[in-house]
């Protein structure tokens, strides 16, 4: 995810705006524990706010019900979004607001909206191990954690069913070898392919073109969200375009079963 340069002027008036809307968060969650032991404001479940869907399925996931996702999927990179009074909105009614460290706008976003919310950094990584890892954590801090684990749970079956799928596509029954971009290896490592290299998130120089052309990687798995065309051309290398962010419905899991349908066309399976 590219580190681009924010736009944070409108951020001032947008506050303006929302001081008519929610008195500048004076009914904003502090986080505290409710009576039933939720840390939801109002003795209800936690109102979460994120700036993306990513970060929104990771919440869903640990068993959040009320998410808002403030950048549309329409935004391609989504540091460049500029949020609006309806976003400021949301945030003031929120309990805890999660963002990733590459969009640094979020603690903006809270200071213009006089949030009380919890800003809780999430380490936007589709690894399985470190996605169990946020969703234990993340129902943890929502006072969630059955519906954690419950995911988890169905998670690690999912996650085991599609690995054996993609690995018995193996082209001879061997692991390719592939190069990735830094926030694709995850999907190298569904596969269980060989990982030879990896690149970005900056554009590949002259010299790790040659490195990594060198290495002979039967697949690219370029990120989807970053993509600056062909990474290796002419180096045989099948490109997969590989895709972490979630759909509208928060859903965590589709994203591993595309890539995993993505992986298995690229090696020749059906």
């Amino acid at each position: 995810m590219a580190r681009t340069r924010v736009r944070f002027a409108s951020l001032l008036a947008l506050s303006a705006a929302l001081a008519l809307v929610t008195g500048c968060g004076a009914e904003a969650g502090d986080g505290t524990a409710s009576k039933d032991g939720t840390p939801g404001q109002g003795g209800g479940k936690p109102v979460v706010v994120v700036t993306t869907s990513w970060e929104g399925a990771f919440a869903k996931a640990a068993g959040a019900e009320d998410v808002k996702v403030i950048v549309p999927q329409s935004v391609h990179h989504a540091p460049d979004y500029d949020p609006k009074p309806s976003d400021l909105a949301a945030v003031g009614k929120a309990d805890f607001v999660l963002y990733a460290p590459f969009e640094p706008y979020a603690a903006k976003i809270k200071e213009a909206a006089g949030s009380k919310a919890k800003l809780v950094e999430v380490n936007l990584d589709n690894d399985s191990g470190r996605a169990r890892s946020e969703v234990a954590r993340l129902g943890k801090l929502f006072g969630t954690e059955t519906a954690a684990a419950q995911w988890t749970a169905s998670f690690d079956a999912e996650y085991a069913k599609l690995a054996k799928d993609v690995r018995g596509a193996w082209p001879g029954g061997r692991s390719p070898a592939v190069v990735s971009q830094v926030f694709t290896t995850w999907s190298a490592e569904l596969a269980g392919a060989t990982q030879v290299g990896t690149y970005g998130p900056e554009a590949v120089t002259p010299a790790q073109l040659a490195e990594l052309s060198g290495k002979k990687p039967a697949l690219v798995l370029d990120n989807a969200h970053m993509t600056t065309g062909t990474v290796l051309p002419d180096s045989g290398a099948k490109q997969v375009e590989i895709v972490n962010y979630p759909g509208e419905d928060l859903d965590l899991l589709p994203v591993y079963r595309n890539a995993a349908a993505a992986l298995k066309k690229a090696m020749g399976g059906s």
